[in-house]
C-alpha cells in the first residue's frame, strides 16, 4: 500500500508527459505560421511580376497596339514571359506550378477615348484619339509545403493590373 501511495505521489517525469502532450500543438502552430508566411510571399511575388509586366507593356510604342482591341502577338508573348520568369528571354519560373493546368496569364486590351470627362488627344492621335488600356491578369495554384505530407492546398493566387499605354 505504501508503494502505491509513493508511486501516485511521485511527480518526477510530469514535465516530460506535459511536453509530449503540448508538442503536436506547437508543431501545428509552427508549420502553420511558416505556410501562411510562404503563401503571402508567393502572392506578393505574383503581384509584383504582373505589375512589372504591366509597366513594361505600357512603355512600348503605340504602333504595337491597334484599336479597337489588338495587341501585337510578340509583345503579348513577352509580357507572359516577363510575368512567368521576370526576364524577356530564357530564365526560370519565379514560382512553382506554372506548368500545371490551372495556371494562366491573360493579356487583354480595350480602347478608350476619354477619361474623367476629358477627351484624350496628343500622342494618342496615332490611334484615332483612342488610348489603348492593357489588362494583365494571372492565376496560379498555390504550391503548399505540406503537399509532401498529403495535405494538398486548394488555394489559388490571382493578380491583376491595368495600365494605359504611354508609348514612351
Amino acid at each position: 500500500m505504501t508503494r502505491l501511495r509513493n508511486l501516485l505521489g511521485d511527480r518526477r517525469g510530469s514535465a516530460a508527459v506535459e511536453m509530449v502532450m503540448v508538442t503536436p500543438l506547437l508543431l501545428i502552430i509552427m508549420f502553420g505560421a511558416t505556410e501562411l508566411g510562404r503563401f503571402f510571399w508567393s502572392e506578393h511575388r505574383l503581384v509584383k511580376a504582373v505589375r512589372d509586366a504591366a509597366i513594361y507593356a505600357s512603355r512600348q510604342e503605340i504602333g504595337n497596339f491597334t484599336c479597337p482591341s489588338t495587341v501585337n502577338a510578340t509583345l503579348a508573348g513577352q509580357v507572359r514571359q516577363l510575368v512567368r520568369t521576370g526576364v524577356l528571354t530564357g530564365g526560370t519560373d519565379q514560382l512553382p506550378n506554372w506548368s500545371n493546368g490551372g495556371a494562366s496569364i491573360n493579356v487583354t486590351m480595350t480602347c478608350v477615348t476619354s477619361a474623367g470627362g476629358t477627351t484624350l488627344s496628343g500622342i494618342y492621335t496615332a490611334n484615332a484619339g483612342q488610348v489603348p488600356v492593357l489588362t494583365i491578369d494571372a492565376t496560379l495554384p498555390y504550391n503548399s509545403l505540406m503537399h509532401g505530407f498529403g495535405l494538398e492546398s486548394a488555394l489559388t493566387m490571382k493578380a491583376k493590373q491595368q495600365t494605359a499605354v504611354m508609348g514612351v
